[in-house]
């Protein structure tokens, strides 16, 4: 009895083995065709879909995707990815002066959630601090700006002794972003007609902020 279950199952095996063999031999795999539309990376490049997974791949640099943000971004050119300042930040840049190699501009992304019984202005004033005075910055400092699609809320962070600090708030459902810009060794920094937007970090921010995805 056993045998002849044996034999039976053998002959099912060897069956179903033909079937298989059979079938790859008059339809051989054909190359997988992927969807011939294109991503558009933050620098305005594009990328196609790539075989077998038919997935974009990644957009190159100077593209920058921060996946646990839900952001993407090209880096400004000339500036290089930093130690992190603080707890709350999630990428730091920094460019040098070429001849004394001392840092002149920075560029840091912070992330800052938002209590479920706070609101995002809430969270803005709580985390605009002023550097020297360790005070929150005076709503006076605040203003509005649109880059791109997007509407932020700029605050006149600090200047003090060449340093002059800007950061673009950027509000979500449940957190708010924080770019800062940081311009230094900025010789008329007490000059109130200073227009802050022509300073190396914040021009160089606002172009990563024109090229900003997600949010």
């Amino acid at each position: 009895m056993k045998s002849l279950l044996f034999g039976i199952v053998l002959i099912i095996i060897v069956g179903f083995g033909g079937l298989v063999y059979r079938n790859a031999v008059e339809h051989p795999s054909r190359p997988v065709a992927c969807q011939a539309d294109a991503k558009v990376c933050p620098d305005g490049t594009s990328v196609g879909r790539t075989e077998p997974s038919c997935t974009f791949p990644a957009c190159p640099p100077p593209n920058v995707s921060l996946l646990d943000t839900g952001i993407a971004y090209a880096v400004p050119e000339d500036f290089v990815i930093i130690a992190l300042p603080d707890s709350a930040s999630v990428v730091a840049y920094e460019m040098s002066d070429p001849v004394s190699i001392e840092p002149l501009a920075t560029i840091v992304i912070r992330r800052y959630a938002i209590n479920a019984s706070s609101t995002a202005l809430a969270t803005i004033q709580q985390t605009a601090i002023g550097g020297a005075s360790g005070l929150p910055v005076p709503t006076t400092a605040y203003s509005s700006t649109v880059i791109g699609t997007k509407r932020f809320t700029v605050v006149n962070i600090e200047r003090f002794e060449g340093v002059v600090d800007t950061a673009y708030y950027l509000a979500r459902s449940t957190d708010v972003l924080r770019f800062d810009a940081i311009d230094r060794e900025v010789m008329n920094w007490t000059d109130v007609s200073l227009d802050i937007s022509r300073l190396p970090a914040n021009t160089s921010l606002r172009e990563l902020l024109a090229t900003l995805q997600g949010g």
